[in-house]
């Protein structure tokens, strides 16, 4: 049961960013987020909190008419109340112009068991490639 949670809660994450959920998006992290999107953007990893995520990503993702996050290939191990969930995914970003950048790469994703259920701790993102102009 533990590893269907744990998917259903990464895949959660890429589902409430392209449905524009900001509410229920927050939800599914834990109070203190560690984002590494350094293999995309450079610079450090970060640690944020739910609200502070969500305002980002609104503001990110809002350049764009439209999203979708596909996420796959789900390897989960669980030790205790933590776990670890790998998965590929493909990212399409349709600009406003028509234009359209679709992204390719890893998710490692860090989780923590709470009372609330498995929640998001940390996230990297690995970029492996792209397609079309970001």
């Amino acid at each position: 049961m533990d590893r269907f949670d744990i998917i259903d809660t990464c895949t959660r994450m890429a589902w409430y960013a392209d449905a524009r959920e900001w509410d229920a998006l927050a939800g599914v992290f834990a109070d203190q987020v560690t984002l590494d999107y350094t293999s995309l953007d450079g610079g450090e990893p970060v640690t944020l909190a739910p609200a502070q995520i969500v305002e980002g990503w609104r503001a990110g993702l809002g350049v764009y008419t439209a999203t979708q996050h596909l996420i796959t290939n789900h390897l989960v191990t669980v030790d205790g109340d933590t776990a670890v969930c790998t998965a590929a995914f493909q990212a399409s970003h349709r600009r406003t112009d028509g234009g359209l950048w679709v992204l390719h790469g890893t998710y490692r994703f860090d989780l923590a068991r709470t009372g609330a259920g498995w929640r998001i701790t940390g996230v990297v993102m690995t970029a492996r490639w792209s397609d079309g102009e970001r």
